[in-house]
């Protein structure tokens, strides 16, 4: 208990402190840290300035486009094989109208890509996307970070601030890479599309909005997850902790996080709340003003590189706000789980 205080108030202290609610498995901890930054938000504001793709058709009929950004692809036998994140082609609807139902948007002269992206990968995932880049007028990219900032190639991200070392530890533990370190952020064709962290703090404090807050938010999620998981017959905590004394361990532990990460939407959707939220929210609102702007200055093919969590939003602002439809998809392994 605290010094120099009566135990009932000293035990009244050390609830309100605590980070972590009661009930909630060690699974679902893991997957609301890895959650935090693997698909809402890379940073730059601690940090000194400096796969396999699948048929585009393959899955249509399992769920609209611009519904589903990530999945686990399993093989014949359930066994996983893949973590893969969407993207998704937008065309002016009177362009969709003209086009037979089969027809091939692969040569669009006029679009827009939804690029959804994890934040730690396999290298072979972002080189993929770096070649994808080279086509675009303009690639819009997050990063919270002041104006101008100068993503030098390969620079990665610091451990000196609480966010930065997890990324990296986890980035250890899984072996894979980060998407800082291996995106080449230098060509030109890319365009800083999201908020400063002056702008941040603002729409923040604008919506009376904590960082403790969201995190309550996402941790009731987890709890329900876990509830529904076990009425199920299914022990996420076994899985993990096999995966922790495996002698495969990096591969086993994403593939625990994977199965995590098909849950993202119902987690998202707690994060926002029904006004919506600085970190989803008021960033997209921010890289769609980019949009606009680019489009007005003749930028035809344009891709939108956004961490998958921002992703349902913005399909359904790209529809209503820009009159595009979707009609095309493609899967990007980010994670191979292949023994």
């Amino acid at each position: 208990m605290s010094p120099g205080l009566p135990p009932r108030l000293a035990e009244k202290r050390m609830v309100k402190n605590r980070c972590t609610p009661v009930g909630l498995s060690p699974t679902h901890i893991l997957t609301l840290a890895v959650l935090a930054w693997s698909f809402l938000t890379t940073s730059a504001v601690t940090a000194p300035p400096k796969g396999v793709e699948a048929p585009a058709h393959a899955e249509q009929g399992k769920a609209a486009l611009g519904e589903d950004w990530v999945r686990l692809r399993k093989g014949d036998q359930d066994n996983s094989l893949a973590l893969e994140v969407a993207i998704v082609r937008y065309v002016p609807a009177e362009i969709a109208r003209k086009k037979s139902a089969h027809a091939s948007y692969a040569s669009a002269e006029t679009y827009v890509d939804l690029v959804g992206a994890v934040h730690v990968g396999d290298r072979a995932y972002y080189q993929k996307l770096n070649r994808r880049f080279r086509a675009y007028d303009a690639l819009l990219y997050e990063l919270v970070a002041p104006d101008g900032t100068v993503v030098e190639q390969g620079r990665g991200t610091s451990s000196a601030h609480p966010l930065g070392a997890l990324q990296n530890g986890m980035k250890s533990m899984l072996e894979v890479e980060h998407q800082l370190e291996v995106i080449d952020y230098t060509r030109p064709n890319f365009v800083h599309a999201d908020m400063s962290p002056e702008q941040f703090r603002q729409s923040m404090q604008d919506r009376d909005e904590s960082f403790l807050q969201m995190y309550f938010r996402l941790a009731g999620q987890a709890i329900a997850m876990q509830s529904q998981q076990a009425l199920e017959g299914e022990s996420s905590d076994l899985d993990l902790m096999a995966a922790l004394f495996s002698k495969d361990r990096p591969r086993k532990l994403k593939i625990v996080l994977a199965k995590q990460f098909e849950l993202m939407e119902a987690m998202l959707t707690s994060i926002s709340g029904p006004d919506g939220s600085t970190i989803i929210t008021e960033r997209n609102k921010r890289a769609l003003e980019i949009l606009r702007a680019q489009q007005a200055a003749g930028k035809r093919k344009i891709g939108i590189f956004y961490g998958a969590g921002h992703l349902a939003d913005m399909h359904e602002r790209l529809v209503k706000d820009f009159r595009l439809v979707a009609v095309d998809i493609t899967w990007l392994e980010a994670w191979d789980l292949r023994p």
